[in-house]
This record gives C-alpha cells, sequence and structure tokens, in this order.
C-alpha cells in the first residue's frame, strides 16, 4: 500500500479511513523570515522576552533528510541492506500516515503504509542511499543511538509528534519514545532540555517510555517550535 503525500493513492488501496482524506500537507517554505510577523494579532508576551521568531522552529528551515532524526528520537526504526537504509514507524491513528507519508514526500522519498496488529499503522520508505548518513549516525551494530552531536529542532520534533506525540490534559504532553531504545532515552531527555523541553522520563510501568511535557510555558514553547498543526491532525492532538 503507497500513498503519494498528497491525500490520495492513484490506484493503490485507500489510505486508512478514520477520516475525510486531507488536502496536501507537505510542508512549504518558510514565510516569516527576519521575524515577519504571523498573520491577525500579535502574540501576548511573558515574562522575560517576547515571542519572536524560532529560529530552529519548524517554519525557520527548508526540511531535509536530516530533519528524520526526530522519528528517531520517538519511536522509528532504521535498518541497512547494503549501502542502503530503510526507516519505518508505526503509529496509533490514521491521520498519522497521513502527515508523515507527506512529511516524507517533502523530503523526496516515496513512503508506503500497512494496517498491522491493534488497529496501528506502519509507515515506511523504501530502501535508499538517501538514509544511509542517518542510518551511519544512529545505528551502532543494531542498537539505536544518538550521535554525539544530536540536537533537536522544530522540524525534527514536529516529526516526532507527528508520528508519537500525545496531549494529556489539562498541561502536559508526552512525546513517546522506541520502547526497545532505553540507550536513546537519556541523551534524547537532554537533548529536550536543551531545547527549552525539560521532561520527565516515563517507565513502560508508568505509561511510557515517554517524556511529559508539563507547564504552561513549556508547553507554549513546543508549540512555537514544531509550528502550525497539520490539516489532517485532530485540533486537540496537537499543541498550541
Amino acid at each position: 500500500m503507497s500513498l503519494s503525500g498528497l491525500g490520495d493513492t492513484g490506484k493503490a488501496e485507500p489510505p486508512p479511513a478514520l477520516f475525510p482524506a486531507p488536502e496536501s500537507d507537505a510542508p512549504v517554505p518558510a514565510r516569516r523570515r527576519g521575524g515577519a510577523p504571523r498573520n491577525g494579532p500579535p502574540p501576548a508576551q511573558d515574562d522575560e522576552a517576547g515571542r519572536q521568531l524560532v529560529f530552529f522552529g519548524a517554519e525557520a528551515a527548508e526540511p531535509t533528510v536530516a530533519d528524520l532524526a526526530g522519528l528517531l528520537a520517538g519511536p522509528g526504526e532504521v535498518v541497512r541492506m547494503g549501502g542502503t537504509a530503510r526507516l519505518s514507524v508505526q503509529v496509533d491513528a490514521a491521520w498519522r500516515v497521513h502527515v508523515l507519508v507527506a512529511e516524507l514526500a517533502a523530503r523526496g522519498l516515496a513512503a508506503s503504509w500497512e494496517p498491522t496488529e491493534g488497529e496501528r499503522h506502519a509507515v515506511r520508505t523504501s530502501y535508499t542511499r538517501v538514509l544511509k548518513p542517518l542510518a551511519a549516525a544512529w545505528l551502532h551494530g543494531q542498537a539505536l543511538r544518538p550521535p554525539a552531536t544530536f540536537h533537536l529542532t522544530g522540524r525534527r520534533l514536529r516529526l516526532w509528534l507527528a508520528a508519537a506525540g500525545t496531549p494529556e490534559p489539562p498541561d502536559a504532553y508526552l512525546l513517546r519514545l522506541g520502547a526497545n531504545d532505553q540507550e536513546c532515552w537519556e541523551p534524547i531527555g537532554v537533548a529536550l532540555a536543551a531545547a527549552g523541553l525539560a521532561g520527565t522520563l516515563l517507565s513502560p510501568n508508568e505509561g511510557g517510555p515517554a517524556y511529559r511535557i508539563t507547564g504552561r510555558r513549556r508547553l507554549a514553547r513546543l508549540a512555537e517550535l514544531v509550528g502550525e498543526p497539520p490539516r489532517a491532525a485532530p485540533p486537540e492532538a496537537w499543541p498550541t
């Protein structure tokens, strides 16, 4: 089963029909460079500084393959075959399939999907040389581990949220991790803190593995970094 990234499948089987197929949701180039304001009223000011263009926000740079490190920070997996690699991720909702396929298409990567157990869906790329550097940076034998230079940008966080972000009302948001990637959990927490999103690590026994981001200021920071919600995402699923 393959998706074009444009909300349809041509002659292929239709995407998971848990909602009407959205319009194209491929990211568009940034339109607010140089600190240009958003449309509408200016955002509120906080105690420390006014809300400004976030230089590492999702809208501050063009999409690149390196952004896919955000999927590996969450439950994404990458495997190598010869001089190629393939990235895959299992998600729990159909809207995530649409968003991720569009994000992959925006980076020149065709993606396919298939239903899996427990009403989940697997999204994966083809094997391609384009993903070889990502695999080389993250794979140590068969184990997944972030490179020493790993950091979280807005676009990486946006992909992580699209794959495995879950709101936890009234004032928390969960960023789910790979269940078998324990070596990743601590360095990813360090990267979150460096991005102004210090969170609490939840163990599998506590409903994780996941990082819980709490507090209005951190949630506002998260919303600022990841940008506007994708068209396919339910309004309540995205931080605002």
